[in-house]
């Protein structure tokens, strides 16, 4: 009898195993958490349901940020010298070969950090003319692009007068650039230019009808940017005729990767655009660096360091440069340095030149004009030996100018903590 009740018992677990496994799926393993929902300021407002309206509709709402954005050079890239004539820089009443032109054929200036160029318009476009101001030199340089640089020249006649600046240029130094038309919503950097189209969020302000790049994942984050900091060509070219030097038909809501290709680099080549190791040559090439760096991997975005409605710092940075790498790194912290002092980590006094991070990291290699260079943003560290090996400028003998590279390398071998596979 006791046999018996144990086989039956025996024969009702196995039913009940049985019927467990087949409500689960036979041999799967036990169901996963549910994720979160997402964030919905995380999802892309469908850009055919909103059109443009201007930066001004904006600072309706958010009267301060559009105040401070209003100051910066992203709001100032282009520039009427009719309407703001002490934009520009340079006496023109003083005679220079360079100069063949006046004030009055200017329509448009741009820049007045590194450089200032000046645009004659004719008919519907505008042309820039052949000579460009040095702004830390204070002297004239001729422009034109010349052969062999920028992808786009063998599909130009060689005569600025003939490269007009809506497919080269004007994309990026807009919102909304019709190139049909040839106008913007606005010229510079507007708001929309970041958060997309906003007629819906105007009309009805919410965070789901509205671009936050803060709200989206690293890639489409850093996309904001990248859009116009990055050297590359549209996937599709030419368009209606014209070959095009930034991301027609792009826009927040939609995939940049959908309408623009980086510039390509051969590992061990120095073109143009890049060094052998694929760090920046030139300059406005900050996207096609950041995307190589171990910080974008981990998720790092632009607005991370950026403050583009404008800040106190040099570049926007969000925190003094002195202090803005320390937000995350410092003495023996696990993203580094591995030293028990930054001045242990640096090997300079702190508060010197050579005691700021970006003085190793972020060397001023990118060319944006003559000899003034901008810096890099791959945030690796240029070993003297790929200078001797692939010429890539390194910041020890940049900053200490009258050494060599073999007085860098004995030097980095004494540092306690540098690895010797590092410094060779």
């Amino acid at each position: 009898m006791t046999k018996h009740l144990f086989v039956v018992l025996g024969a009702l677990f196995l039913v009940a195993f049985t019927v467990r496994l087949d409500s689960q799926g036979r041999g799967a393993p036990p169901p996963r958490p549910t994720a979160p929902a997402p964030d919905p300021g995380s999802r892309i407002p469908n850009p055919g349901q909103a059109s443009y309206v201007g930066s001004s509709r904006c600072g309706d709402c958010h009267p301060a940020l559009y105040a401070r954005w209003s100051k910066t050079r992203m709001a100032n890239v282009v520039t009427d010298p009719k309407v703001r004539p002490e934009v520009i820089i340079p006496d023109f009443s003083k005679p220079d070969p360079l100069l063949t032109f006046t004030r009055d054929d200017v329509a448009f200036v741009y820049g007045t950090k590194w450089k200032q160029r000046y645009f004659k318009k004719v008919g519907d476009d505008y042309f820039p003319l052949p000579a460009q101001w040095d702004v830390q030199h204070r002297i004239w340089r001729a422009y034109f692009v010349a052969p062999n640089t920028d992808w786009w020249v063998p599909f130009y006649p060689a005569d600025n007068m003939k490269r007009p600046t809506g497919p080269l240029c004007d994309g990026c130094h807009s919102v909304n650039y019709n190139i049909q038309t040839k106008q913007p919503t606005e010229w510079n950097v507007g708001c929309e230019r970041c958060h997309g189209p906003g007629s819906e969020h105007v009309r009805d302000p919410r965070p789901s009808n509205i671009v936050n790049p803060a709200r989206l994942d690293y890639v489409r984050a850093n996309d904001t940017c990248i859009q116009c900091h990055s050297q590359g060509m549209p996937l599709s070219n030419p368009i209606e005729g014209q070959y095009y030097d930034w991301p027609v038909g792009f826009h927040q809501g939609l995939n940049l990767r959908d309408f623009w290709q980086l510039e390509e680099h051969k590992l061990g080549e120095t073109n143009f655009m890049h060094f052998a190791d694929g760090t920046a040559h030139k300059n406005r090439m900050q996207g096609n660096d950041f995307v190589q760096s171990v910080m974008y991997t981990r998720g790092v975005t632009c607005f991370s360091c950026h403050d583009v409605h404008g800040t106190g710092n040099n570049a926007d940075l969000v925190r003094p440069v002195k202090d803005l790498c320390l937000t995350c790194h410092g003495p023996n912290s696990p993203n580094g340095p591995h030293a028990a002092t930054i001045e242990a980590h640096t090997h300079h006094e702190r508060g010197s030149r050579g005691g700021e991070c970006v003085a190793c990291h972020m060397p001023q290699n990118a060319v944006t004009i003559a000899d003034v260079n901008v810096r890099s943003h791959t945030f690796k560290f240029i070993t003297p030996s790929m200078t001797d090996e692939y010429k890539i400028p390194n910041p020890c003998t940049s900053c200490h100018s009258d050494q060599t590279t073999a007085w860098a390398k004995e030097a980095l071998k004494t540092w306690a903590g540098m690895s010797p596979w590092r410094v060779n």
